[in-house]
């Protein structure tokens, strides 16, 4: 088994932990907001033996957690969003000391799966006119980042397929769903709406798993470099099966 460290202690945190061993890890260190205030509970010493992380702490402590790890090079998985406004601070420091990070605003593969969707859907339609656009995501009232990091990565993904025209975006935070997705184009003459939903955060969990089990790399030396998840998502799934 590979020792894994848990930078973030929460309800997904704790359902890495429950998943890890399907995945060939044991958590041998857990840091929440009180034994990591300010990435303090990150140190050469309580890292030590540590061959891979995965944070799913909040945005703010994402930026602080990643500049800590780099230097100890332990690969790092970061699942948590709303952090994009930091990311070339985090990407300087990971470049810095030859470290390596792969982050994703959604490591479920039925979500990968519906990047694609949506990225085909907004090529086809960039030169219909007649067609507008919305998208619409809603979370469980815990979530704190809104528009959700996936719906901005779908948005991007239909911006770099083509459709330049505005898209109307809303987010709803309600109740305890683990996350509802959607885009609809709408005419005069019909509507196409496509729709991913995840039934639990069990998806989340097992891709920010196999991420790690990729970031460590051949023979375990560990992955240097900066990676987005729905990059090389298909490298990691292939490695998997």
């Amino acid at each position: 088994m590979s020792r894994l460290a848990l930078v973030g202690y929460g309800r997904m945190g704790r359902l890495v932990e429950q998943l890890a061993p399907d995945h060939g890890f044991e958590v041998a260190l857990r840091l929440d907001e009180n034994s990591n205030p300010g990435g303090a509970g990150i140190t050469a010493g309580s890292f030590q033996g540590i061959d891979a992380a995965i944070d799913f702490s909040t945005a703010a402590a994402v930026p602080v957690n990643a500049e800590r790890i780099a230097p100890l090079g332990v690969p790092l998985v970061v699942g948590t969003t709303g952090w994009g406004s930091e990311m070339p601070r985090v990407r300087e420091a990971v470049e810095r000391h030859g470290a390596g990070l792969l982050h994703g605003a959604n490591f479920s593969v039925g979500v990968q799966v519906f990047y694609r969707l949506a990225g085909a859907a907004a090529r086809l339609l960039a030169d219909e006119a007649s067609y507008g656009a919305w998208a619409y995501e809603i979370h469980h009232k815990m979530k704190q980042d809104a528009p959700s990091g996936t719906l901005l990565q779908i948005l991007k993904v239909m911006e770099e397929s083509g459709y330049d025209r505005p898209v109307d975006v809303a987010s709803s935070r309600a109740g305890a769903i683990p996350g509802t997705h959607q885009i609809g184009f709408d005419s005069e003459a019909d509507t196409i709406l496509l729709e991913h939903r995840a039934r639990s955060r069990a998806g989340f969990a097992h891709g920010a798993l196999r991420a790690a089990r990729w970031m460590l790399g051949p023979q375990g030396t560990g992955r240097q470099g900066f990676y987005e998840f729905s990059q090389v998502w298909e490298e990691i799934v292939q490695e998997g099966n």
